[in-house]
């Protein structure tokens, strides 16, 4: 079964909460803090395979989730951290997360981190110092990221064959690739885009055969429209037009202004044309089928025979010949980009960003504390051991942020809320 749309749920590994402990031996008094730090929560990873050209498998595995890092321990131990989640998927596949494009799979074996793990909280060990030697303050670990995702599947190809129902797209595929699509004589035989490789004397194109697209295809008619994702990521688009039709142009046409509704961007790719079954006609009729559709467009109008091998060879040249050129285009315009976006851009630094911090009076009395250091800072600290607590709001004096909820009005029992977790305030 294909399928090329699924949404899935990602959650990362929780981060290890790290251990209050002291070294307990016999003939060692004063051991100090031994407590560990807890392991880091486990990634979950998507990597690209070529071996795959589906999603059906995230329709019956919804949720990903990677393994949680191990508590720290006594005698200075750290906890184990936790497995990395890979998850296989095809190469064509785009992840987004609410609208936004997280990572776009176009080669075999790619690997993109979606959702990072936690942090592994710091034990007691690590808040040693000369001037405070029994600590008992220990973080817990960082919770993974976690969100929805949405996976949707372009399949990248050389070649993409578009045409009307029935017009030879599937047969011309099996003859001239490794492909067995299902082949009839009626209408609408392919329901899924199959994926075929063809040998070029010495270099090969991947073909996609879209199954056939009707007039109104882009506006959900037929079944043309759910698949029309696909011709987007073709370099070529290769138009097989039935030599016994009555309107070969209006065929060509139909498919045309399909192809402009769903991606205007689609009618400017390199394209050429071929009459298919022309070993049911005569000389005269594909000549007069050839002109008619050279009224239509300007790119090359092949005459083929799939079953009887006519003209099979030279298309495929051709089409060599079209990809190559595209793909030359392609390298020269993305070197142009890269020459005009020398323009310096002043963007926040990762430091900046840790650094800054807001804080917000609610209507309801409540105060709330943003920025990405001091919510990590929260994240870390655990509400249940008062000096954890006690260490936050030192952090948050040292940061400014404690005299600017003073200066919001906050008082000694003004809750604070800083990254979902909530406690009281004291200045």
């Amino acid at each position: 079964m294909f399928v090329d749309v699924a949404k899935v749920f990602v959650e990362a590994g929780k981060g290890g909460d790290g251990a209050v402990s002291f070294r307990h031996e016999i003939y060692v008094p004063k051991g100090g803090p031994d407590g560990g730090d807890g392991g880091r929560g486990g990634d979950v990873i998507f990597k690209a395979t070529k071996n795959l050209n589906t999603l059906l498998d995230f329709r019956y595995q919804p949720e990903l989730k990677a393994k949680s890092g191990k508590a720290g321990g006594k005698q200075n131990m750290a906890g184990k951290s936790g497995e990395n989640l890979v998850v296989r998927v095809p190469v064509g596949t785009i992840v987004t997360r609410n609208g936004a494009v997280v990572a776009d799979f176009t080669h075999d074996e790619q690997e993109v981190t979606i959702a990072k793990g936690g942090g592994g909280g710091f034990g007691n060990a690590h808040f040693k110092s000369s001037v405070r030697q029994t600590p008992r303050i220990a973080e817990v670990g960082e919770p993974g990221e976690k969100f929805e995702a949405e996976l949707e599947l372009k399949l990248l190809a050389d070649i993409g064959l578009v045409g009307l129902p029935n017009a030879g797209k599937s047969t011309f595929l099996s003859v001239v690739s490794n492909a067995r699509p299902e082949i009839a004589d009626y209408e609408f035989t392919t329901l899924t885009p199959n994926l075929g490789v063809a040998d070029v004397d010495e270099t090969s194109l991947l073909i996609a055969d879209i199954p056939g697209l009707i007039e109104g295809a882009s506006e959900g008619k037929g079944l043309g429209y759910q698949f029309l994702r696909h011709v987007e990521r073709t370099s070529v688009i290769l138009h097989l037009i039935d030599s016994l039709s009555n309107d070969v142009a209006g065929d060509y046409t139909k498919i045309r202004k399909e192809l402009e509704k769903y991606s205007p961007e689609l009618t400017t790719r390199p394209e050429i044309v071929a009459l298919t079954k022309v070993d049911a006609v005569d000389d005269e009729i594909i000549a007069m089928q050839s002109t008619d559709l050279s009224k239509a467009t300007k790119s090359p109008i092949f005459a083929i025979s799939s079953s009887a091998h006519h003209g099979t060879k030279e298309l495929l040249r051709a089409l060599v010949g079209a990809v190559n050129a595209a793909r030359e285009q392609k390298a020269s315009q993305n070197d142009e980009n890269i020459a005009e976006s020398g323009i310096p851009v002043i963007t926040l630094t990762d430091k900046d960003y840790n650094n800054a911090w807001e804080v917000l009076r609610r209507e309801d009395g409540t105060f709330e504390a943003k920025g990405g250091r001091i919510e990590r800072f929260a994240l870390r600290t655990d509400l249940t051991n008062v000096h954890s607590v006690n260490r936050l709001r030192d952090i948050m004096k040292k940061m400014g942020i404690a005299a600017e909820l003073t200066h919001l009005g906050a008082e000694t029992d003004s809750v604070v809320e800083i990254a979902g977790k909530q406690f009281t305030f004291f200045e």
